[in-house]
């Protein structure tokens, strides 16, 4: 009697692990050990899965991620995350490419959250769990105070002193073009060679096939693109394309 008892316990046992682990879910009150730690891997793992981009056309981040983007985005991780990234420029731009030294040779480099930054914006506005207001954004940009990302004003000169043409490709609407000019002079941003905004004609196209059609412009014109430094795929996939694509982080929001 005493062995039935046991067995049908160990079995009741398993049977409860099973139900458990197929249940299981991390919003799911009935099952509340180990919820936290659940909850911070799957934000964990939704923000990888934007970054290499299996998660696609999302118009607002997770509601119960918003806390774990946001500490991302503000954390010494982030600024780490970034800065490798650019080591692979570094290494790349020294070892990849046959200068012809005729002006020709170009790199281009995205501008929110690659040159400058919006994060003191999303600070005041959800972090990625409210919809982009595109007017209340474009306010703040107006003010010319976004602050540079130290890490690509590096290698932005760097690029630059060994004498390639710098581009500028944004999404930004031509409006904004003054206080974008003044926002990356003033934190030390210059001498770049041309920077394209959205006009009236790219204000509805897609993000992707604009910045393509822009990069076939320089193709046609007889531009070789090297590189492209950017935060969004959008920015860095399509033809023409570049001899290679860095993808900078960037959780906060998707522009297609």
């Amino acid at each position: 009697m005493g062995k039935l008892i046991l067995v049908s316990l160990i079995l009741s046992n398993i049977f409860l692990t099973t139900i458990v682990k197929a249940d299981w879910n991390i919003l799911n009150a009935k099952w509340r050990n180990g919820v936290g730690d659940g909850l911070k891997k799957y934000c964990e793992s939704w923000r990888i899965n934007v970054e290499v981009n299996n998660i696609r056309g999302f118009e607002v981040v997770p509601q119960e991620c918003v806390q774990h983007i946001q500490k991302y985005m503000t954390s010494s991780q982030y600024k780490a995350d970034s800065e490798r990234a650019l080591e692979e420029v570094k290494l790349y731009i020294n070892s990849c490419c046959s200068l012809e030294g005729d002006g020709k040779d170009a790199w281009i480099f995205d501008v929110d959250e690659t040159l400058l930054s919006t994060i003191p914006y999303y600070q005041k506005h959800g972090f990625g769990g409210q919809k982009r207001n595109a007017s209340s954004l474009e306010s703040w940009m107006k003010n010319s105070k976004g602050p540079a990302l130290k890490h690509t004003l590096e290698i932005f000169h760097e690029i630059k002193d060994k004498g390639l043409k710098i581009f500028l490709i944004s999404s930004r609407r031509e409006a904004l073009r003054s206080y974008t000019v003044d926002n990356l002079i003033e934190v030390g941003y210059h001498g770049w060679t041309g920077l394209t905004l959205r006009g009236l004609e790219d204000e509805f196209m897609e993000v992707q096939k604009y910045k393509s059609k822009v990069r076939q412009r320089l193709v046609n014109e007889g531009y070789r693109i090297w590189g492209i430094v950017g935060d969004q795929w959008s920015s860095l996939q399509g033809h023409p394309s570049a001899g290679r694509a860095f993808k900078l982080p960037n959780s906060i929001y998707y522009l297609a």
